[in-house]
């Protein structure tokens, strides 16, 4: 009997335990949940590590893209390797963010870029590229980017005295002004001309004869460069100079189309030498996480451009 009993209590012992294991496990703390901002600094430390793969597509090695998803399918082939083409468009129209994305994707791919600003302080360059996820500091260190910053009133008083110095004569050695020493990069960017020809003002010609030159030293270096050109109507004028838009090769304008009260993005190739592409405004979006998207069959809200 006394066996029976052992038998019948033993079961109900471990059951007892049991049951404890789980009320333990029940009023166990739960985890804290992550905050926004914790989630945005893991996705940034994992970005840091390791980068995504560069869209920049190269095809042979005649032409190249922008990195920028849509943009390129507008192309047959692509740019055509070493030109230079004016970004155009309003205030918010997206033209920095173009320049940052196209430099940063390519950097990835192993080109050297340099960003030229002649308005925006570096760190808040460097930080609006950390916004969209790009981070710039591997790539510096690797000696992939350069950012930095010139004053456009020093550039006047440089190219005023090498005039005077040169006496009248056109040709004038502006790379020391332009390209850091001992960078030679594969694309180059410039922010902006309107800058620059605000600080030539009441000097028509002497701006002149700057843009030119300044477009024969990209050619003589051959890199792949983006000039950036703020103006309140594209649809009207693209630059302060009618003289920028003969000499670049390829011209993005970029709009906001309003259609009743609402603004659409859009972009547009205006022109592009030795390339073949498709003549149609498209709309683009850009997104917090990924930057400038272009839609390439997709059609506008409206023609009024505005």
């Amino acid at each position: 009997m006394k066996k029976e009993m052992k038998h019948i209590i033993k079961p109900l012992r471990n059951s007892t335990n049991h049951d404890k294991k789980e009320t333990k496990q029940a009023v166990k703390p739960a985890k804290k949940a992550a905050s926004i901002e914790d989630i945005k600094k893991q996705i940034q430390q994992k970005l840091a590590e390791k980068p995504a793969p560069s869209r920049i597509k190269v095809t042979g090695e005649k032409y190249v893209g922008t990195g920028i998803a849509g943009l390129d399918e507008l192309f047959i082939h692509g740019i055509p390797r070493g030109v230079s083409s004016l970004v155009c468009g309003g205030p918010g129209s997206g033209k920095t963010i173009f320049c940052l994305q196209t430099l940063y994707e390519a950097a990835k791919a192993g080109e050297k870029v340099y960003y030229m600003t002649f308005e925006e302080d570096p760190e808040r360059l460097r930080n609006h590229m950390r916004d969209f996820g790009w981070n710039p500091d591997p790539l510096e260190k690797a000696g992939k980017l350069v950012i930095k910053k010139i004053s456009p009133l020093d550039v006047t008083r440089q190219i005023d005295a090498m005039l005077e110095k040169a006496k009248g004569e056109l040709l004038i050695d502006i790379k020391p002004l332009i390209i850091p020493k001992g960078f030679n990069p594969d694309r180059i960017a410039i922010d902006s001309l309107s800058a620059i020809a605000s600080a030539f003002y009441g000097k028509e010609e002497t701006y002149r004869l700057y843009i030119e030159q300044l477009f024969n030293l990209f050619s003589e270096v051959g890199a792949t460069t983006f000039l950036i050109s703020e103006t309140p109507d594209p649809v009207t004028k693209l630059t302060t100079s009618v003289v920028e838009e003969f000499l670049a090769d390829g011209v993005f304008v970029m709009y906001n189309i309003r259609h009743g009260n609402v603004r659409e993005s859009a972009i547009e190739i205006l022109k592009m030498r030795g390339s073949g592409f498709r003549k149609k405004i498209v709309p683009l979006e850009i997104k917090p996480d990924q930057g400038i998207i272009v839609y390439p069959e997709q059609e506008v809200f409206s023609t009024e451009l505005k």
